[in-house]
């Protein structure tokens, strides 16, 4: 019996030798036995042949060793996997199945972060000692006074928008005495606290996942836990109890932009003097017309500051990590916020305010 370090030594030396001629013979008569080791050699010498050029060919080869070389060959090229194919119905539902299982587990989850929220406010107000009240002044300032000139600027030109494109349209029908009609309702109802929970969203919500998630990664908020410090506490209840308290604001003030925007040009384009704009407004919106929107601000501050936090304390060990949970989380926060306004928007209907 040869061994087999002798048996390679002799092939590697034969196929670096580059044999002669346009085929080769492997007599295999005078084999008696062949394990797993040696065809696999010869499988091995044979591949490095044929890629020479060498057309190789088997004499006297048993049956028997003919079935290991074959099942060695088989095992050294796996065969190309083909993937099933199935149908385009089959494809979309499944699809489809995926995406609403994935929501249903996503609504989970941000329930069950709303109640740890609320119980972490619970505790909170049962022992105020626990109350952290320099996060809650500063993210007040951060997301409210800082956010001031971005809300009132935008919301002032949206309104101007909308009173001008009324009273062109309006003109039309000899109604354009209505465009303060249309500035009031549509503002105070909707644009103006949907324009404001677009820009925090954008603005706020997308501060509160970079700033969690930053402290994630760098593994400060281990940290806290380490000290006997609660995440909650120290990092999502001022964020949301901030953003809840100034959302309001935000939106009263975006409001009472709109709605000068408009006026100025009701004034510039209607040839209509303050006062007259300022006695429709009020012939025009009663108490709910404007309350309507700020009912919804607290609702709509929650889901905001809820999902930007959430979104940070999700952030893995990487930057990319933050990038793409930053950018999950304002658009998350906008549909929800465009969402939630149409609920509201049905519900008012439905009970006739």
């Amino acid at each position: 019996m040869t061994p087999i370090l002798a048996i390679d030594d002799d092939l590697r030396a034969f196929v670096a030798a580059k044999p002669v001629g346009e085929s080769a013979v492997f007599d295999m008569s005078a084999l008696i036995r062949l394990d797993t080791a040696g065809a696999w050699l010869i499988d091995r010498t044979v591949a490095s042949l044929e890629a020479q050029g060498v057309k190789v060919s088997y004499e006297g080869l048993k049956e028997g060793h003919k079935i290991l070389l074959d099942k060695v060959g088989e095992g050294g090229v796996p065969k190309p996997t083909v993937p099933e194919r199935s149908s385009l119905y089959v494809e979309v539902v499944g699809r489809i199945g995926a995406a609403v299982v994935a929501m249903g587990l996503e609504t989970l989850t941000f329930v069950e972060f709303l109640g740890h929220v609320l119980a972490t406010i619970w505790r909170s107000i049962r022992h105020p000692s626990r109350f952290r009240l320099t996060p809650l002044v500063h993210h007040m300032e951060k997301a409210g006074f800082d956010a001031l000139p971005l809300v009132c600027l935008l919301t002032f030109l949206i309104g101007a928008v909308i009173a001008q494109q009324g009273a062109t349209q309006l003109r039309r029908f000899g109604a354009d005495v209505f465009t303060v009609n249309l500035i009031a309702i549509i503002f105070l109802r909707e644009v103006g606290i949907l324009l404001t929970a677009i820009i925090v969203a954008g603005r706020s919500g997308s501060a509160f996942t970079a700033e969690i998630g930053s402290m994630k990664m760098r593994e400060e908020i281990d940290a806290m836990r380490t000290l006997g410090l609660d995440p909650m506490d120290m990092l999502v209840v001022p964020r949301v109890l901030a953003l809840l308290f100034t959302m309001p604001l935000l939106a009263f003030i975006g409001d009472i932009m709109g709605l000068i925007g408009g006026g100025v040009v009701a004034v510039m384009q209607l040839n209509m003097s303050p006062a007259v704009y300022i006695e429709r407004l009020r012939a025009a919106a009663d108490f709910w017309t404007f309350g309507v929107g700020l009912l919804k601000a607290p609702f709509m501050a929650i889901v905001i500051a809820l999902v930007g936090c959430r979104a940070g304390l999700d952030v893995t060990g990487s930057a990319e990590s933050v990038g793409t949970q930053t950018t999950s989380s304002v658009v998350r926060s906008i549909f929800l916020v465009i969402i939630l306004d149409a609920i509201f928007a049905m519900f008012f209907t439905a009970v006739g305010i």
